[in-house]
């Protein structure tokens, strides 16, 4: 690979963790946008939403990728919002190879009920935002992937040697 491959999907589908496995794999170096973003600040993202709300947060979301964006290639994981913006999309498309990794919402449910660090979710009703951030997200992940990836039924490590063969193989999906 020659320029940076960026996992999106909706908080839960693993780009974190699916993200370190398939570095590893590609012999690449791996970032996690929402970390370089709490690095930058020195505060985590449930803080800056606190204090600068949603829009605070998605300008430094922004900002990061950008930067991401002109460096190494590299394996990255972004936050789920990333593609809310349409000059985030541009980004993406423009300057990486583009992963969806795609869940179900019972999975994304299951595999984010114990993390109280996504303050999108610190609502009454977790399940029904998840299915409203999905409904709003999925076709903007649709839009910029070069390759989509059912994380449903697999390990991390399952998923990121599917996503590897496929990136090394060309296939595109």
């Amino acid at each position: 690979m020659t320029q940076p491959i960026f996992l999106v999907g909706p908080m839960g589908a693993g780009k974190s963790t699916i993200g370190k496995l398939l570095a590893a794999q590609l012999g690449l170096p791996f970032a996690d946008s929402d970390k370089v973003l709490e690095d930058r600040t020195g505060a985590d993202i449930p803080w800056i939403f606190d204090v600068e709300g949603e829009a605070g947060f998605r300008r430094r979301e922004s900002e990061v990728l950008k930067d991401l964006c002109t460096g190494e290639p590299q394996v990255i994981a972004t936050g789920g919002g990333i593609v809310l913006a349409p000059e985030n999309r541009a980004l993406l498309k423009a300057h990486g190879f583009v992963v969806y990794l795609r869940a179900s919402l019972d999975q994304l449910v299951e595999r984010t009920s114990k993390n109280n660090n996504r303050p999108l979710l610190q609502v009454a009703d977790p399940k029904g935002k998840l299915r409203e951030i999905l409904l709003q997200r999925e076709p903007l992940y649709s839009e910029v992937a070069d390759l989509v990836c059912d994380t449903n039924d697999c390990t991390p490590k399952q998923a990121s040697i599917l996503v590897s063969d496929r990136l090394l193989s060309g296939v595109d999906g």
